[in-house]
Order: C-alpha cells, then sequence, then structure tokens
C-alpha cells in the first residue's frame, strides 16, 4: 500500500511541475524589440545582423532585417526584469534602452521600437503597437 501511495504522490508532483513549466510560456514573458535600419539617405538595409543584449546578464538575441530594412527579436523577459537595462547593436551601432512595461498588465504586448538611420539610432516607444501590427499582418 505504502508504494501504491508513493508512485501517486510522486504523479502528482510530476504533474504539478509540468503545468508550472508550462506557465512560464505564456505570451507576458515576451519583450519585442523591432525597427527599421535604414542608411544615411533613407534606404532600406536588408540584411544587417542585430543583437540585443541584456547587460544584466550577457545573454544576446541575434536578428537580421529584411527586404524591407525591418527586424524584430523577441527576448524572454519577465516581469521582474521592468527597469533593466538592454544593448541593442546595429551593424555595430550600439544603443543602450530600458526595459519599460507596468508588471501587473499581462494582456498588452511588451516591448519598443528603435530605429537605425544611418549612425543615428532613434527610439519610439509609442511606435511600437502600430509597428508590431504591421509586421503581425504581413
Amino acid at each position: 500500500m505504502t508504494g501504491k501511495v508513493a508512485s501517486i504522490l510522486a504523479f502528482l508532483l510530476t504533474m504539478s511541475s509540468a503545468a508550472r513549466g508550462h506557465a512560464e510560456h505564456e505570451v507576458y514573458y515576451r519583450y519585442v524589440v523591432l525597427g527599421y535600419v535604414r542608411d544615411g539617405s533613407g534606404l532600406e538595409r536588408a540584411g544587417v545582423q542585430i543583437e540585443l543584449v541584456r547587460d544584466k546578464t550577457g545573454f544576446s538575441y541575434l536578428g537580421e532585417t529584411d527586404v524591407t530594412g525591418l527586424y524584430v527579436i523577441v527576448a524572454r523577459l519577465g516581469d521582474e526584469s521592468a527597469g533593466e537595462r538592454l544593448t541593442l547593436r546595429a551593424a555595430s551601432e550600439p544603443i543602450s534602452i530600458v526595459v519599460r512595461f507596468d508588471p501587473k498588465d499581462h494582456t498588452r504586448d511588451r516591448g519598443t521600437r528603435v530605429d537605425f538611420l544611418g549612425k543615428r539610432s532613434v527610439e519610439t516607444p509609442a511606435a511600437f503597437a502600430a509597428t508590431l501590427r504591421e509586421f503581425l499582418a504581413r
């Protein structure tokens, strides 16, 4: 009888672990950084390597611009990452950005838009949602 109870207990513990593992893949753990890379005259730059680095951990996410110069990088950040610094590089041009979102809001997409225009970079968080919708509609 004890072996049977132990087996049931082990099964239940395994199932509760699996449920916790599934929960960490919820949408609210994704932080999207997207934007366009253009040369100094405003022409799209395809094939530009993009790197997003979490300054806290050194972990990096890689991406590349498409034919329209658009890049999209999805980082995995939890609620505790609000206020964390990230370094974004396009063709070796770095910009430091701060992760901004409401940790209590798990319904809105989290992210920012950063454009690289020649050697200049511009972050426009207000344009993030519209750019993401445009990307997803493709």
